[in-house]
């Protein structure tokens, strides 16, 4: 029987081993989309304790807790920060299969230097041990960044953002890792929401415009787009219900535009053929200016009305969509492509079952502009466990170039979240061994060395052409 976790965790061969510790282990981390916070790199926060750099914020966490029987008190609840960590790990002990339990152990070898269990019996001495860690100034946001061996992080935000934490950071030559703006427009999309009409104020007022028509909204994003741009920005990313092309002429989107502004209801098909239209323009704007453009997909949000009502969003609620029609997505890409406007992109469905459309359709617009201009994402959200990235990784491996794959991200809201991209490299390399090892590929370690760096770091260096050395 082998170790608990040990330093041969997910790795069951001996070429799957080698891979790992020879080309894998020690390559840099490059987070190029997550939701952590500027300001707290910014102001190198310090936490107080295990439960606020744990449980703040993470709905993946929360979701099990609730799976346990556990009351909303001691998730979101006024319940103390001691209480709170004692009903996580009894949820630990019961969470056998599950990603979480490895990223939080995970976490507590790399950050914590403790390699004992964490269930309810243990939660007293895990507590104190991380407490007491945590008071060191090596444990600053700052710190385990670095100690974490990430060069650049990608955080996501909106048009209308002044970027000041990041303007701190980038003039601050003691902190090392680049931190990078990414462009994230839905609030500017998404006008079927009550509060679009106070958005566009809020866009218009730091596009220094106002905006009255859908050509204003253009012009106001345009501006925004050449700021984020000069502050380093690579990429866009957008949350989709689903990938959709439903055509409209000008006249029509312009009349679109003004019932709203109006507060006249604008009817579904009006609400596509806008979104389709505005994707179009900033999909050729990215073309334009070098970014990359990412359409992540799939999710149903919010779906119990009442803790929606009590929490808000992004607190534990969402479920996967399966309504995604992959013809609309082909057609969409194609009406870029056709006016010579297609952007490198990467397609994330939350759908499993959508990999091999999604790997189908990446093979019909690829070219020269770029290796592997358009890719399927990591394995993402519901997916991001063992099974859902072998399955990914598969699929991409069966329908194109898996050696091309720009690989994995932390898409998290935690600073204790890289060792996410340790369990990847284990998975990535414990697939790519069994393929060895089974005679489906030659066991040439500088040709497979070359393709576990490339997935692991390379690959994304090259693709979002951001100012670092490959590996």
């Amino acid at each position: 029987m082998k170790p608990f976790m040990d330093k041969d965790f997910l790795l069951s061969t001996e070429t799957a081993q080698e891979l790992f510790h020879t080309y894998a282990e020690h390559t840099p981390v490059l987070d190029y989309h997550c939701h952590i916070n500027p300001q707290e790199i910014a102001e190198n926060r310090q936490f107080d304790n295990i439960t606020q750099v744990w449980l703040g914020g993470d709905h993946y966490k929360w979701r099990q807790m609730r799976s346990n029987g556990i009351d909303e008190y001691y998730i979101t609840g006024g319940a103390s920060d001691r209480e709170k960590f004692q009903k996580w790990a009894e949820t630990l002990d019961k969470a056998i299969g599950n990603p979480l339990f490895h990223w939080s152990h995970l976490e507590l070898q790399r950050y914590f230097g403790y390699y004992g269990v964490l269930g309810a019996d243990t939660a007293e001495e895990v507590w104190n041990l991380c407490n007491e860690k945590l008071r060191d100034p090596s444990m600053r946001v700052r710190s385990l960044i670095e100690q974490s061996g990430v060069t650049l992080i990608c955080t996501t935000d909106d048009p209308a953002d002044d970027l000041r934490w990041h303007k701190v950071i980038a003039a601050d030559d003691s902190f090392s890792v680049q931190v990078l703006p990414a462009w994230r427009p839905d609030k500017a999309m998404n006008l079927e929401k009550p509060d679009y009409a106070d958005y566009l104020k809020k866009l218009g007022k730091a596009a220094e415009m106002e905006i009255h028509c859908y050509a204003d909204l253009k012009e106001a994003l345009k501006k925004r787009m050449a700021f984020f741009d000069a502050m380093g920005c690579r990429a866009s990313d957008h949350a989709l219900e689903y990938v959709a092309y439903v055509p409209a002429t000008e006249a029509e989107l312009e009349a679109i535009f003004a019932k709203r502004l109006a507060g006249e209801p604008i009817t579904r098909e009006e609400e596509l053929q806008f979104k389709t239209a505005f994707m179009i323009f900033v999909g050729g704007e990215y073309a334009r200016l070098g970014w990359a453009m990412q359409l992540h997909y799939g999710c149903k949000r919010d779906n119990n009305t009442g803790m929606y009502r009590q929490l808000g969003p992004d607190t534990g609620y969402d479920c996967i969509n399966n309504y995604a029609p992959s013809s609309q997505m082909a057609d969409f890409l194609n009406a870029l492509n056709e006016i010579g406007k297609l952007p490198k992109t990467i397609i994330y469905s939350l759908n499993p079952n959508d990999d091999e459309a999604i790997g189908t359709i990446l093979g019909c617009f690829q070219n020269s502009d770029a290796v592997g201009k358009i890719q399927q994402g990591s394995a993402w959200w519901f997916n991001d466990n063992k099974t859902g990235m072998i399955k990914q990784m598969t699929s991409l491996a069966n329908l194109g170039l898996l050696g091309n794959f720009i690989g994995m991200l932390t898409d998290s809201r935690s600073f204790l979240s890289y060792p996410r991209h340790e369990y990847f490299r284990r998975i990535l390399c414990e697939l790519l061994g069994s393929w060895v090892e089974n005679g489906e590929y030659p066991k040439d370690m500088d040709k497979l060395g070359k393709i576990v760096k490339g997935i692991s770091y390379n690959n994304a260096v090259n693709y979002f052409n951001f100012k670092l050395e490959t590996k």
